[in-house]
């Protein structure tokens, strides 16, 4: 079969295109060349290297249903449940090679809600969305471009629906349209990888009711499109990164990124929009995506986890203490807890089911069950690296009085613990915990991990939707012989 794989090389030079963006106040140009900017694009390339890589690409790789042949598994509609559990294994595979986001889920979850969807309403409506949907996604497969998802509206008062906000555009929405296609303003906030990806599929935000036609909304757009400015979001320790040196980094090789995303009347032609004033659907599309969201943070998230209980016992052993009983059992756990996430998005994978379109789709109730864990557990084990690390994590010196001449060797000498200890590597590890715990990692990993695909309460409300208390009520009614209605 054919492969349609991008090298890293290839996707780093399809990515230099003109945007109209913006950090720090100033507009950005050449923005791959960015200090700020190119860790981020280094994890992107990551998923692009190891999908060339013989040993990885059971999990990298997948063969199109659409055109048979072999794809990026980021481009698949998933097939089976061998699908399903492949995805999460792929992603705590890329979370070990980047200790990061790599940017490429969300696009990825957003295809296969969007697959389903579009076939169902191609049923009740007599539209065409699905086979405009799978035309479109070939493109994306033939090309293996990056797709980025996004959803989140700046939403205004939350106290108020869409239609009944001072400001319209606090909700994205369709305010014209011609024979040729429909006009959108708004704003799409926290979009993961946006300035990374090549295109990007926006989708309405909530569960839609009438009146409220203008907002439901869904539809391809390339990230360069005319009309959209991209503001960069600002992390913790951004700027580190703009200095001389990279020991202060942290993670100095990859990053995440976070886009503030505007639009501006952009121009939507027909043959990209997926669902229009179908607000019947809103809800559906929100909740498919969310729940293949969540699936994705019990391997995503476990990746990164590997990686700071690698560094966590690593530091143990460079201070000397590895052999505490008390060192051993918080590592113990900090595994306890990531393999139990990992553990909730296996589960969920195992128990897919197949929906009408011809894709498999996750367990949702375990998926949010999944999720929910991950707004927890990821707090934990950061909590646990920051106790065996030792506070010296936040009060370490800067890499410039680390390589000064006057005071360099003074920190050498009073940083240095074990003699076969590099000071250097000490050094490098104490950074890379304090980016994973409090640095830039840190959004990606910690606070990703509570608002990333719904916060904690949005998973609550799917899993009393999905815990079907009639069944369980009924259960406990046939032990103790009560009569059942």
């Amino acid at each position: 079969m054919k492969m349609v794989l991008k090298s890293p090389e290839e996707y780093l030079e399809s990515i230099k295109r003109p945007v109209n963006l913006y950090m720090f106040g100033e507009k950005i140009k050449d923005f791959w060349n960015h200090p700020v900017i190119s860790p981020s694009i280094n994890s992107v390339k990551k998923i692009y290297e190891l999908a060339q890589i013989d040993e990885y690409k059971d999990l990298l790789t997948a063969t199109s249903h659409l055109t048979g042949e072999t794809i990026n598994r980021f481009t698949h509609i998933h097939q089976s449940v061998d699908d399903l559990i492949k995805k999460v294994k792929m992603q705590r595979l890329m979370g070990q090679k980047t200790a990061c986001c790599f940017q490429r889920c969300v696009g990825f979850d957003t295809a296969n809600a969007l697959y389903s969807v579009t076939y169902e309403m191609d049923k009740e409506y007599g539209t065409n969305y699905h086979e405009r949907f799978k035309k479109y996604w070939i493109e994306v497969q033939n090309q293996d471009l990056t797709v980025d998802g996004a959803m989140t509206d700046t939403k205004g008062d939350r106290s108020k629906r869409p239609n009944k906000q001072t400001d319209p555009d606090a909700f994205l929405h369709i305010v014209d349209e011609n024979d040729d296609g429909i006009i959108v303003r708004g704003a799409k906030i926290h979009q993961t990888g946006f300035l990374n990806s090549h295109r990007a599929i926006i989708m309405p935000t909530l569960s839609l009711r009438p009146g409220e036609e203008e907002y439901a909304v869904s539809f391809g757009v390339d990230t360069n499109e005319k009309g959209i400015t991209l503001i960069y979001g600002r992390q913790s320790c951004d700027t580190r990164k703009m200095e001389k040196g990279k020991l202060d980094i942290g993670n100095y090789k990859y990053g995440g990124q976070e886009i503030f995303v505007i639009f501006e009347d952009v121009f939507i032609p027909n043959d990209r929009i997926f669902m229009k004033r179908e607000i019947k659907f809103s809800g559906e599309l929100v909740n498919r995506f969310a729940g293949f969201h969540r699936q994705s943070y019990g391997g995503c998230k476990v990746g990164v986890g590997d990686v700071l209980i690698g560094a966590t016992s690593l530091i143990s052993e460079y201070n000397g203490v590895e052999k505490a009983s008390h060192i051993q059992d918080k590592l113990v756990e900090m595994v306890h807890l990531n393999e139990t996430l990992y553990s909730c998005g296996i589960a969920c994978s195992s128990l897919g089911f197949q929906r009408e379109a011809g894709n498999y789709e996750m367990d949702m109730l375990l998926a949010n069950v999944c999720k929910q864990n991950v707004t927890r557990f990821p707090y934990e084990i950061g909590r646990l690296a920051e106790d065996i690390a030792g506070g010296i994590i936040c009060t370490l010196p800067s890499e410039a009085d680390f390589n000064s001449e006057v005071v360099g060797s003074l920190l050498k000498k009073y940083l240095s613990t074990c003699n076969e200890v590099s000071v250097e590597d000490r050094y490098k590890v104490l950074r890379f915990i304090e980016n994973l715990t409090m640095g830039v990692a840190s959004v990606s990993y910690r606070t990703e991990s509570m608002h990333g695909a719904g916060s904690p309460q949005a998973q609550r409300i799917m899993i009393r939707r999905q815990a079907n208390f009639e069944s369980k009520k009924k259960l406990i009614k046939e032990i103790l012989d009560i009569k059942v209605f």
